[in-house]
């Protein structure tokens, strides 16, 4: 079964940048990858942020991202996928997932998830 591993979450003020990277344990093939983000709270739904798709390399932004976020895969390994935030913001504060194979911001829709690293933005 495919397993995802993410990287890069961390403390930082408002207006700094972290990179997120996510990629297969085994380097298997996924045909899309995407990030999602779960505010702390109980009862907060994952969001959906940024979506790629591997053969074409297109990317979808959520609204709440758009211009502030970039979502890569490593050109010589496409295995390699990133999210560049930069801006952030307070409200950027999650836990970030990456997820694969899905075609759409609805998390139901993903089989296959990584464990989550955590993103901190303070004011």
């Amino acid at each position: 079964q495919v397993q995802l591993v993410e990287f890069g979450g961390g403390s930082v003020q408002a207006g700094g940048s972290l990179r997120l990277s996510c990629s297969t344990t085994d380097n298997t093939y996924t045909y899309s990858r995407a990030w999602f983000r779960q505010a702390p709270g109980t009862g907060s739904e994952r969001e959906g942020v940024a979506r790629i798709y591997r053969d074409n390399g297109a990317t979808f932004y959520a609204d709440s991202v758009k211009g502030r976020f970039t979502i890569s895969q490593d050109n010589a390994n496409k295995d390699m996928v990133y999210l560049q935030m930069n801006s952030l913001k307070p409200d950027d504060t999650a836990i970030y997932y990456c997820a694969a194979d899905g075609n759409s911001w609805r998390p139901q829709d993903y089989p296959v998830w990584g464990q989550g690293t955590q993103v901190t933005v303070s004011s």
